[in-house]
């Protein structure tokens, strides 16, 4: 996989109070393009942070609606991967290259 791609599949981690407690447990939460497979995901995280993954989990989440002053509207639709790491392995986003 090249470098180009690895950053066109992971687009950033997702912070959130979930994120943070299951992330205790070696398992960190990524929005990841909406075309990306489990197999690409998988050699993105392990390229981009220097980790072993175990798993890789991906979820479809459907933009809520919402009333808005002019009418209707709608959220944006995002994909999130559930990746988990091998034992003893952790990400620090704040020393990631």
């Amino acid at each position: 996989m090249n470098q180009e791609r690895i950053y066109q599949v992971l687009m950033g981690p997702r912070i959130s109070e979930k994120a943070t407690v299951i992330a205790e447990q070696g398992q960190y939460t990524f929005v990841v393009a909406p075309d990306a497979t489990k197999p690409e995901i998988k050699k993105a995280v392990e390229a981009l942070f220097n980790v072993k993954v175990e798993n890789v989990q991906v979820l479809n989440q459907k933009g809520k609606t919402k009333r808005t002053a002019r009418g209707m509207g709608k959220r944006n639709d995002v994909r999130k991967a559930y990746v988990s790491l091998a034992a003893g392995q952790d990400i620090d986003f704040a020393d990631a290259e």
